[in-house]
This record gives C-alpha cells, sequence and structure tokens, in this order.
C-alpha cells in the first residue's frame, strides 16, 4: 500500500541546530521525482558546467604544445570559464568533473599534417591526451578528441586544453570555421 503526504513545505525545527533535514531512517530510502516536478534540486543537478567553441582560426606553432583559446561561450552555469584571458575552467565547487574536448587542425596549401595531439592540462600539467598520428598517408585535416574525469578541489584547481600540431609546411591552425568540432567543456558528476 502506498501512502501519500501532500504538504505545501517541509523544513527543520527551529530547535535543529545542524538545519538537517533527514529523509529515511534505519531503511533504505530511495527518493522518486514524479514528471510533474518542475525543479530539480541543486543537488541532482550537473553544475557547474560549461562549453566554450572556437570561432576563428586559431594559428599553431609548429611542434610545440600551445594552449588553445575557446572564446566564446555556448553555456556557463556558474561563470566559472574565462573566455577572454587565461581561457581555462576554474570551478569553485569541489568534485568530480567529465571534461572534454575536440579541436580540428588544418595544414593549409599542400602541406600535410604529421599529427595532432590535444591535451587537457590541470593545473599547469599534462592530465590526459589523445593524438591523431598519420606517419605515411598524411592528411590535411585532423580531429581528435579527449576526455576524462578529473578531481577539482573547488579554490584553486583549473583545467584547460592545449594542442601540439605538426604538419610538413611549419603554419598548421585550429580550423576556426568547424566550430561543431573545436569544443571544450566540463560538468560536474552527480554521486561520483
Amino acid at each position: 500500500m502506498t501512502s501519500i503526504l501532500e504538504v505545501e513545505q517541509l523544513d527543520t525545527l527551529s530547535s535543529n541546530a545542524s538545519s538537517t533535514l533527514t529523509i529515511g531512517g534505519t531503511n533504505t530510502t530511495t527518493i522518486a521525482f514524479g514528471p510533474n516536478v518542475t525543479t530539480t534540486p541543486s543537488s541532482l543537478a550537473n553544475t557547474p558546467a560549461f562549453e566554450a567553441t572556437r570561432t576563428t582560426d586559431q594559428s599553431i606553432t609548429d611542434a610545440t604544445q600551445t594552449k588553445v583559446e575557446f572564446n566564446v561561450e555556448n553555456f556557463d552555469t556558474n561563470n566559472y570559464y574565462d573566455n577572454t584571458t587565461n581561457y581555462r575552467f576554474t570551478p569553485l565547487v569541489a568534485g568530480k568533473y567529465y571534461v572534454y574536448a575536440s579541436i580540428q587542425s588544418e595544414a593549409f596549401g599542400e602541406s600535410d599534417l604529421r599529427r595532432t595531439q590535444i591535451n587537457i592540462h590541470k593545473n599547469g600539467t599534462k592530465y590526459r591526451e589523445a593524438q591523431w598520428l598519420q606517419n605515411t598517408y598524411r592528411a590535411r585535416q585532423q580531429t581528435p578528441y579527449v576526455a576524462g574525469i578529473i578531481d577539482m578541489n573547488g579554490t584553486t584547481d583549473y583545467l584547460e586544453i592545449y594542442a601540439y600540431i605538426d604538419d610538413n609546411s611549419g603554419n598548421p591552425v585550429i580550423n576556426g570555421s568547424s566550430v561543431q568540432q573545436n569544443y571544450f567543456g566540463a560538468y560536474k558528476v552527480i554521486g561520483a
């Protein structure tokens, strides 16, 4: 048999020093939100979260780690991504974050790409890496993708994306016209 409790508001007693509202006791408790719930409790939201793109070409020094400047925010729930100066995400909420990024490298004219590498840096140090390597049949464009779950302390930890592009002309770029393939984002993982 299911019991239904209809109330206007739940609150703690004024004598409760911790202001903690406990649902359930010694039994296992599951809370299910019905189809008519219009707001999700903040503890169940994947925020802070952001995603940014690169909308113009960015020249990369050949065969050198270079920070990618994702300059346009698609969204930024807490204003923790800097899209004008440092191009970094500094979430001020501790937790585990799913972080992802992709770039499209391009070689100009008759040149060929040998390698495109994309790296997630945490606090200035490489944390995750993915690369597209072609030694024999080289390409004009390469689009590697990198992702990972990263612990953030909620105060000083920050994330940036770096690229390493090697082409035989020495003038590689990140193709800014491929907005769908140039992006950097992250969101807080619930329950991790």
